[in-house]
């Protein structure tokens, strides 16, 4: 891997942030916070833009922008880490950045520049979902069954054998592009409008049942240092193949029972075998009828979906600082599992903008006291083009099953209308 020598004070980091999103921002306040950092951002806005999405303390943290016209491009953004070092003052010493389909590119740069930091083989093993496969299976490691298929006549031979499948594309993130094959006349049509091909292959895998968990990991030195387990009712699968289902993540207060042994068997030793070696990963698997675990996929970057709030809520531990000490300073403060904590996720049935949203008054009547965080849907917000929904309501409480009863009663009365 790519080293680097630090400065003695201050610690020069380039942060590749494409679009000023509220979800990258929580994390480059966390960066910016840091005493001894330099941080510049790298993004698509101009630095004014960027600049007015940020609290004036950030703001005034900040100590260079570069702009790019792609800041998934190598070039573009090798050239920005090396404008960002004129603008910080010295060599940048540190690149990181949240996004999944960033993190090839983002480790390509270190390895041109020198700088220390997840390299692009590693990178790749993540990114890459059946590469990924490879690898654990290669370990031992349970997951899915699968096959890149480059040409419709793979794809429909290997869906012979293990119908129902599920497909997407090699480099997806979660749930998204993905759907489920229960026919093999549905894929027959599938690869017959969209032939796979070797610069364009179809990625299928066995189609797990049981419930969807997460497994997010914090790993430094190669070492994983702490986890954290949540469950997903439904799976993200049903969720994207049923676009109005409001659905929940519970995070458990306790996560050391029988139900999770085989995850907490598995889910480090696939983090350390795909390569992590400093960072927080996310990994998304299924606990099988028999308890048994299988390993879908796992992200080389922070956990989505507010996942990195739930984490600070349920440890009173600020976990988009804990990512930018972990990446930067290759340090972290393991906290206690204090609370229980969980989101639902408010989604309109139909399509248009929103025109109002019902049960909001009862939730806060009834579940006022446990709500820590929410992002309520607003009239006239067109609709989402993402799973996560119009809107979220993160609640909290030191006992699980209080926590998963307001979840469902959220979901049951809350409605968001769209026209």
């Amino acid at each position: 891997m790519p080293g680097t020598v630090r400065s003695p004070t201050m610690t020069r980091v380039a942060f590749a942030a494409p679009y000023g999103l509220e979800s990258t921002l929580r994390f480059v306040r966390a960066a910016a916070s840091l005493p001894d950092v330099r941080l510049g951002v790298i993004s698509q806005e101009s630095a004014e833009a960027l600049a007015a999405k940020l609290p004036t303390e950030a703001r005034g943290a900040l100590a260079g922008h570069a702009r790019v016209d792609d800041a998934h491009d190598p070039d573009q953004l090798t050239a920005a880490v090396r404008d960002l070092g004129r603008q910080l003052g010295g060599r940048v010493e540190c690149l990181i950045g949240i996004l999944e389909s960033a993190q090839v590119p983002l480790a390509e740069v270190r390895e041109r520049l020198g700088i220390r930091g997840m390299d692009k083989a590693e990178a790749e093993r993540f990114r890459d979902k059946a590469v990924m496969k490879d690898a654990l299976r290669a370990a031992g490691l349970p997951c899915a069954r699968h096959r890149l298929a480059h040409s419709a006549e793979e794809a429909l031979a290997f869906a012979r054998q293990v119908l129902p499948v599920v497909a997407k594309p090699p480099a997806g993130a979660g749930a998204k592009d993905t759907f489920r094959v229960d026919r093999i006349e549905e894929l027959e049509a599938w690869v017959k409008n969209v032939p796979p091909s070797r610069a364009r292959p179809l990625l299928l895998e066995e189609f797990l049942t049981g419930s969807e968990h997460s497994y997010d990991s914090v790993t430094l030195g190669g070492r994983t240092v702490f986890h954290s387990i949540s469950d997903y009712s439904p799976t993200p699968l049903a969720v994207m193949e049923t676009p109005w289902i409001q659905w929940t993540v519970l995070f458990p207060r306790h996560i050391d029972g029988p139900e999770f042994a085989a995850i907490r068997r598995a889910g480090a030793r696939a983090v350390e075998t795909l390569g992590m070696v400093n960072g927080l990963s996310h990994m998304e698997w299924f606990r099988r009828p028999d308890g048994s675990a299988a390993i879908s996929e796992v992200g080389a970057r922070p956990p989505g979906a507010q996942f990195t709030s739930l984490l600070s809520y349920v440890h009173e531990h600020d976990f988009y600082r804990a990512w930018a000490e972990v990446v930067i300073f290759e340090r972290f403060e393991c906290p206690e599992r204090r609370f229980s904590a969980g989101a639902a996720y408010l989604r309109g049935q139909g399509t248009g903008k929103v025109t109002g949203v019902e049960g909001i008054q009862a939730v806060q009547r009834e579940l006022g006291d446990l709500v820590v965080e929410a992002k309520l849907p607003q009239p006239g917000q067109p609709k989402a083009s993402s799973y996560e929904g119009e809107g979220y309501i993160l609640v909290r409480h030191p006992e699980t099953a209080v926590v998963k009863s307001a979840l469902e009663r959220i979901v049951s009365i809350m409605r968001v209308h769209l026209r």
